[in-house]
């Protein structure tokens, strides 16, 4: 009789040891770069896009970043002066909580402020954030920004998704082939969470509220007694 699927076992162990590894992989990545580069950030993402963080990374090829297992980093710095793994590094970890990371870099501190002080990228919301602003799209002929820009600049939203704006709850109807709206309809409002059916909505009409940025939060010099080159 052949063994049911449902019966199959998962070794544990074998799932621990994975685990095992890649913790101990980072935690020496991390004291490596200690020793290897002269400052080390820590940054918080409002957002996180990780189409956006491979992008940073490219920009930062002779840098190296981490992101995520926080308390595997914080570990790797140190919680103390008695076990921090450099002079200072122990306090940077009271800010390795949330979306934050890690940056090891010989670039200058003014040059890597400048860098993401600039950077901000604007991308649609995701179920669960808050609305940043309101949004209602206006009665009569729904356009495809939905109102967001001039009539004489827009064009009416594609009849082919009035089915699917109905499931969304929204009261449209299909009047001599365009959509139409008997009021006003509206989407969202500031400071009200998401959920899906909004931010789908949201991304029908190009209405992108999330902004994906990147804040330096601390930073410390390593090996300030080395001659840099």
């Amino acid at each position: 009789m052949p063994k049911s699927k449902r019966a199959k076992v998962i070794h544990l162990s074998k799932v621990d040891k994975k685990g095992k590894e890649l913790t101990l992989k980072l935690f020496s990545n991390v004291r490596e770069c200690l020793d290897e580069y002269q400052y080390c950030f820590v940054f918080s993402v409002e957002n996180m896009r990780n189409t956006y963080l491979k992008d940073v990374r490219n920009d930062f090829n002779d840098s190296r970043l981490f992101f995520g297992k926080t308390k595997v980093m914080a570990k790797a710095l140190g919680s103390s002066p008695e076990d921090e793994y450099q002079p200072s590094t122990h306090l940077l970890s009271k800010f390795l909580v949330g979306n934050v990371g890690l940056l090891f870099t010989n670039r200058e501190p003014s040059a890597i402020k400048e860098y993401f002080g600039g950077m901000a990228k604007t991308d649609f919301a995701r179920a669960g954030t808050v609305a940043t602003r309101s949004f209602t799209v206006p009665a009569g002929i729904v356009y495809s920004m939905g109102g967001e820009i001039g009539a004489e600049q827009d064009v009416p939203m594609a009849h082919s998704l009035e089915p699917e704006l109905r499931k969304l709850n929204m009261p449209t109807s299909l009047t001599k082939g365009k959509i139409t709206l008997d009021n006003p309809y509206t989407v969202c409002k500031e400071g009200q969470t998401l959920d899906s059916r909004q931010t789908r909505l949201l991304k029908l009409f190009g209405v992108a509220t999330a902004e994906f940025s990147v804040e330096l939060v601390a930073y410390v010099t390593l090996h300030q007694d080395r001659e840099r080159g």
